[in-house]
């Protein structure tokens, strides 16, 4: 018990240093990468914590399901960053 409580305050902690970061840099837009990444995190602290004598198999299910879907959205953001970020630096070399 005492350790889900850590863990769920290590995720709301991690959740508002990100809202935190994004009020400095005084933009209205959050990065989903960031958003995607506690929600991982989140979800694994989930399974961590969860109780499969109580839990219906369909709620696992569902889980299950949203681990990969959550995982591929993550690297498909990250794909995207390192390609911008890539024509970036081919942009400044021509110069």
């Amino acid at each position: 018990m005492l350790f889900g409580v850590v863990m769920t305050l290590l995720v709301a902690m991690e959740f508002k240093q990100s809202i935190i970061r994004v009020a400095l840099r005084r933009e209205s837009i959050v990065q989903v990468k960031t958003v995607v990444l506690i929600a991982l995190i989140a979800l694994a602290l989930k399974f961590v914590i969860l109780d499969t004598k109580s839990t219906s198999p369909a709620t696992i299910a569902a889980l299950a399901g949203a681990t990969p879907a959550l995982g591929a959205v993550y690297w498909i953001l990250r794909e995207r960053n390192e390609r911008m970020t890539a024509e970036g630096r081919d942009e400044s070399d021509g110069e």
